[in-house]
């Protein structure tokens, strides 16, 4: 369902134990990307209009899980800040082609593997972590991320036959597994 190739290892849930709140405070940041990512795809693709109305309705639900976990990390005492990105996105971003339609492709399959990998974090997440109100925060973002995801995928279809999304999409998910394998040690929901 996911299109991902590799499994989240538990390493990445014991960095969770050890720093969860670096991890909630990323979570915010992850959201916000996702939004800038759905509007920067909506300003570059204005003349598909399918593209322009999902990507008006992934905004809006980006948005409002930024404002989602900002409470979250209110209501815990956690204080939003500024941090250093992981190098997971950029990694993937360096794998888009530069030419359309394969850049419009590329865009949104990237797009789609990190609302997936998302997906499987959250939950990974909501089954570890001990806190029955976070485990629940969890599993409430899960069908989103994977509508998102699935949503990317379709998306990518409008630009070039089906079997060369997938095989792309194949292509860029064993990518996304080396990203992920390799990580870059912060503490990050994609690290």
């Amino acid at each position: 369902m996911l299109n991902l190739r590799s499994d989240t290892d538990d390493a990445w849930l014991q960095v969770v134990d050890d720093h969860l709140d670096e991890i909630l405070i990323d979570h915010a940041h992850c959201e916000r990307k996702a939004a800038m990512a759905a509007m920067t795809l909506l300003t570059a693709y204005v003349e598909n209009e399918s593209l322009c109305l999902e990507m008006t309705t992934i905004v809006q639900e980006e948005l409002e899980h930024f404002h989602m976990v900002r409470r979250l990390l209110d209501e815990r005492g956690i204080v939003f800040r500024r941090q250093r990105q992981s190098s997971y996105g950029s990694r993937l971003h360096a794998l888009v082609r530069r030419d359309d339609p394969q850049r419009a492709v590329d865009r949104l399959l990237v797009a789609s593997l990190i609302e997936a990998r998302s997906c499987e974090r959250f939950s990974r997440l909501a089954d570890h972590v001990q806190d029955e109100p976070l485990a629940a925060f969890y599993r409430g973002l899960f069908e989103s991320e994977a509508r998102h995801h699935t949503t990317y995928v379709r998306l990518a279809k409008d630009f070039a036959p089906d079997a060369e999304v997938e095989l792309r999409l194949a292509e860029l998910a064993v990518a996304e597994a080396e990203i992920i394998a390799n990580g870059d040690g912060l503490a990050r929901m994609h690290s």
